[in-house]
């Protein structure tokens, strides 16, 4: 009838619309998740509707995020998982709408993040005029350290701080940014790669803010030299060398 009429259903239809079988609330849907029946007394199918669908957003829970988590075929064990659910949570406070790129990007994060043994606190950039930053970094020893650098942009001031704030010089060797979703809240993802003393390493985080996700990211490549030993440049001159 909606095809024929040209008139679409409303969202908030009663039975037939979408939100009729759309759960946002944490307790829904832990509860659906453990028993469909307990919020739906009829299936989505036999009034047109493909599934039910599981909404993330700031009322989510643990159990839901989990789930979907798995249905994009990543595997995180409870620390992890409790990680990106605070992340995630943060993330739901800053966009309307919570896309599977979105969680994709979240878990590749975490994934790929190592021991920490420091940590963005606050940053404010300054790109007008002259480009500034200030950057508060937790070490892992409990205190809280903060400067400020200039640069060439705002990015170039934040990566000069954090080098300044934890000591280690390092060269940039790539830095890239791209959306992991759409829209105007769109988290921006950023790669960095850098070297210091013949190491290369590498970092990427994302954010609704590319500014903060780059910090992030240099952060994570700080940390990773710092935490591991890496191979060097050119491993096989020092095989040859060995031998």
């Amino acid at each position: 009838m909606s095809h024929v009429t040209g008139i679409a259903v409303q969202r908030n239809k009663a039975i037939v619309g979408q939100n009729a079988f759309a759960h946002e609330a944490g307790i829904h849907q832990d509860g659906m998740l453990k028993e469909r029946s307990t919020y739906e007394i009829m299936r989505p199918e036999d009034v047109g509707l493909s599934r039910t669908e599981l909404v993330l957003g700031k009322h989510s829970g643990r159990h839901a995020l989990r789930d979907r988590i798995g249905e994009l075929g990543y595997h995180l064990d409870e620390t992890q998982l409790q990680n990106v659910f605070e992340k995630f949570k943060e993330l739901a406070d800053r966009k309307k709408e919570i896309y599977d790129a979105d969680i994709e990007a979240l878990a590749e994060t975490e994934i790929h993040s190592g021991p920490r043994q420091w940590a963005l606190e606050t940053l404010q950039a300054v790109s007008g005029g002259i480009p500034m930053a200030t950057v508060s970094l937790w070490h892992q020893d409990g205190q809280i350290f903060t400067d400020a650098a200039v640069g060439d942009g705002p990015i170039d001031a934040v990566f000069k701080t954090i080098e300044r704030i934890t000591g280690v010089s390092v060269k940039l060797r790539d830095y890239n940014v791209h959306s992991v979703s759409v829209g105007e809240d769109a988290q921006g993802e950023a790669r960095v790669e850098i070297e210091c003393n013949g190491r290369i390493q590498r970092g990427q985080a994302v954010s609704t803010d590319i500014i903060e996700a780059s910090a992030l990211a240099f952060l994570q490549a700080i940390n990773r030299l710092s935490n591991r030993t890496q191979p060097r440049l050119n491993p096989q001159t020092e095989a040859v060398t060995a031998m």
